[in-house]
């Protein structure tokens, strides 16, 4: 699914368009012209419907180079093995997720209590995968003759990453789990999900212009998305929370 000229939707499940598996997360797909790259890579249940996405939007899967995660929870990053495997992508972090995807540390991924809320399958095991490169604030990424900008946005998760591309004057903002569609928040019941950490990435995203919203989940927003950051951001600037996607 084309959003703009170089960014598709190739992935996402339930709490997405049920584009692929139902554990995954949005998956995008960035056009660098001689080099693809993802951004976030699905739960890893299975790869192949995400593959068929790509094939479909006209794109050729054998030119993936580039594996970026926004974090290390397993419906971002559970496939990294697979599609490291598979199509031999460098996988791209800040330093703490690369530690727990490179450990496969399903305790730091709070794997266990996403279990029991019933987001995986009992059986389901988190694979280890080596990171090749790791990101930090300020840090640029070029995707063939794209580049993307770094922004260390704790809150979520420890390690979340947000992405801006600028998209040939259009600018995208890739958020993982850190701000959504309606100025929604995710906060969760985890060890490193930390509120005061949360508002200060808010309050850094909500200086940004941009364009396209593009979270992990749920509606994306190709125009006025930085609108929603700051509606999230005005809310805690008040005291209050914004809304809970879950």
């Amino acid at each position: 699914m084309r959003l703009t000229e170089h960014v598709y939707l190739v992935g996402g499940g339930t709490l997405a368009f049920g584009l692929s598996e139902d554990s995954d997360c949005h998956v995008y797909l960035i056009d660098g012209g001689g080099e693809l790259a993802l951004v976030d890579g699905g739960a890893g249940l299975t790869i192949e419907p995400i593959i068929e996405n790509i094939r479909f939007d006209g794109l050729d899967p054998a030119r993936l180079r580039y594996l970026l995660l926004t974090h290390a929870h397993a419906d971002h990053a559970g496939a990294a093995a697979l599609w490291r495997e598979r199509f031999g992508v460098e996988v791209i972090a800040s330093s703490a997720a690369a530690r727990y995807v490179q450990d496969g540390d399903e305790e730091r991924i709070s794997l266990a209590v996403a279990k029991r809320g019933g987001f995986y399958p009992a059986d389901y095991v988190f694979r280890a995968c080596k990171v090749s490169r790791v990101l930090a604030e300020g840090d640029w990424f070029a995707a063939g003759n794209l580049r993307l900008s770094a922004l260390e946005t704790p809150g979520h998760c420890s390690g979340m990453l947000s992405l801006l591309l600028d998209d040939c004057g259009r600018r995208c903002l890739f958020t993982g789990d850190t701000v959504f569609h309606g100025g929604k928040i995710l906060v969760s019941n985890l060890w490193d999900c930390n509120v005061q950490e949360y508002a200060a990435s808010i309050r850094k995203l909500a200086q940004l212009e941009f364009d396209a919203l593009l979270p992990g989940h749920l509606a994306i927003t190709l125009r006025g998305g930085d609108r929603h950051v700051r509606q999230a951001y005005q809310t805690m600037e008040r005291l209050s929370m914004p809304p809970n996607i879950i």
